[in-house]
This record gives C-alpha cells, sequence and structure tokens, in this order.
C-alpha cells in the first residue's frame, strides 16, 4: 500500500452478483468486490496486508495499527484518513472499511469519489460544507507551526472568499469542485496495492 496524495493547493467491478458470506478475520461481509474498485485477487492481497496489520488479530485496525504503515506515519492528514475510514465511527477500521476507504484511491476509481474523499478531509463535521474554521483546522495539520496563526487565517480567509461563490460564508462540494476539478489532484490521490 503506498500513498502518494500530495495536496496541490489548499484543498489538497463485481465478480458476482450472488449476496455470498466472504470471512476476513473476525469481519464477515458481503463480497467485496461488489462494494469495491478492487478484483479478488487484489483484495486478497490487500486482506493479507490488513492481517499483518492487525496485531492483535481482532479483525480491525486501531489508530496505532493503522499508524504502523510507513506511508502514513508523516501524513500530517493520517487522523482525518482514518476518521474517513471509519465508516461506523467506532474508532476502528474493520475490513470492510478498509476496503472502501482504499477503493477511493484506487487507479480505477472515479475523478468523483476522489473530489468527494479530499472534500470530506476538510468537511470536518460532515455536514456538506467547509467552515472557515475547518479549513483553519485542516490547513494548521498541514503546516504544523511553520506559518504565524494570523497568516494561516489569512489564507484562509482570502480562500473561502475566492471559493464561496454564493457567499454564504462557507465551501460547498460544487464551489470545492470549482476550485479543485480542473485540477489533476485526482491523480495524485493513488494507491499501489
Amino acid at each position: 500500500l503506498h500513498a502518494s496524495y500530495r495536496p496541490t493547493s489548499v484543498f489538497g467491478g463485481a465478480s458476482s452478483t450472488k449476496q455470498q458470506i466472504r470471512k476476513m478475520g473476525n469481519e464477515t461481509s458481503l463480497p467485496m468486490e461488489l462494494c469495491s474498485n478492487f478484483d479478488a485477487d487484489e483484495i486478497r492481497r490487500l486482506g493479507k496486508r490488513f492481517k499483518k496489520l492487525d496485531l492483535d488479530n481482532s479483525g480491525a485496525l486501531s489508530i496505532d495499527e493503522f499508524m504502523s504503515l510507513p506511508e502514513l506515519q508523516q501524513n500530517p492528514l493520517v487522523q482525518r484518513v482514518i476518521d474517513i475510514f471509519d465508516a461506523d465511527g467506532n474508532g476502528e477500521v474493520d475490513f470492510k472499511e478498509f476496503i472502501q476507504g482504499v477503493s477511493q484511491f484506487s487507479v480505477k476509481g472515479d475523478k468523483l469519489s476522489k473530489l468527494k474523499f479530499a472534500f470530506r478531509i476538510y468537511d470536518m463535521d460532515n455536514d456538506g460544507y467547509i467552515s472557515n474554521g475547518e479549513l483553519f483546522q485542516v490547513l494548521k495539520m498541514m503546516v504544523g507551526n511553520n506559518l504565524k496563526d494570523t497568516q494561516l487565517q489569512q489564507i484562509v480567509d482570502k480562500t473561502i472568499v475566492f471559493a464561496d461563490k454564493d457567499e454564504d460564508g462557507k465551501i460547498s462540494f460544487d464551489e470545492f469542485c470549482s476550485v479543485v476539478g480542473n485540477t489533476d489532484i485526482h491523480k495524485k490521490m493513488v494507491v499501489d496495492v
């Protein structure tokens, strides 16, 4: 699993139709091919990787286990990625969540899915908008102490003014897509399986 996602601005196939049961560790679910961009062979490889990461054999990855991926250790947005992968909000990423999350970074993943994922990084409260405060928090994660808060706030304010076409003080998904949709950011949001 190698992530090559790098923000370029401040925003930074089914093999069967039967509902068969597949078991991975302690996780039981429908065939992963039905809910991902991966084929059965890719899912098997990801399953082996998942089992290696699942140090306590619980069938789910804790934050610490997830963080053992070398590719993620230096990523300042790793906690946001984990939050998005953790669809049920239980604090762990089970195999189905892992496959569905990583699937968004598949080379077979479509541009819209990748843009939705990127948007969700910034939409921390999941209300469908990026607020001034959310943009500040995420950019702070990315720049750390390299900028003073006042400098960062100026960047945030200018970004909101630039992207917020309906002038409601926040950035909708459509407004986000207007800003980043014409870039090749989705081509950088790819993992090798």
